[in-house]
């Protein structure tokens, strides 16, 4: 930055600065050199499609909860992901009578009918059906499965 330039910029007044920079960001933002907005989706606009999901909920047997946590980091998910189901997410409760033995998941999907189709080839899937087996060579893993099917709300961030 030549010296000249640098001694302009000090004369500035505070105020006739602090403009001149709001102004250069509106216009280099505006251009999308900042930010790549034009990429992200407005806070009002509709999604194409709206997504089918499913919580579920695993109460493991006891002393089972490590190689159920083990069976879906290591095989289950991978499976899930191959036969198109979204991973959402994974929780562990951390109150209450069955939080050391709890596993909540949510999956999504393009619709119900994908929901059934995916479930389907899964619990076909040869590599499924040796892992789960593995899996259940000292006895069951899951004790109780409870299934809810959700459909997002209007408001819902997450569609």
């Amino acid at each position: 930055m030549s010296q000249r330039f640098s001694n302009a910029i000090r004369s500035l007044r505070p105020t006739v600065l602090l403009a001149g920079i709001v102004l250069a960001v509106t216009v280099l933002s505006s251009a999308g050199l900042f930010s790549q907005a034009e990429d992200r989706p407005k806070a009002d606009a509709k999604p194409k499609t709206e997504r089918f999901f499913e919580l579920r909920t695993y109460v493991a047997n006891e002393g089972k909860m490590n190689d159920l946590h083990k069976r879906f980091r290591d095989h289950t998910n991978r499976l899930f992901e191959k036969h198109g189901m979204t991973l959402v997410g994974y929780w562990t409760p951390t109150d209450g009578p069955e939080a050391a033995n709890t596993l909540v998941y949510m999956l999504a999907y393009p619709s119900r009918e994908a929901r059934e189709k995916s479930w389907k080839a899964f619990l076909d899937d040869p590599e499924w059906k040796a892992v789960h087996k593995e899996s259940h060579k000292n006895g069951p893993l899951v004790g109780k499965v409870t299934s809810q099917f959700l459909k997002p709300t209007d408001y819902s961030p997450i569609k």
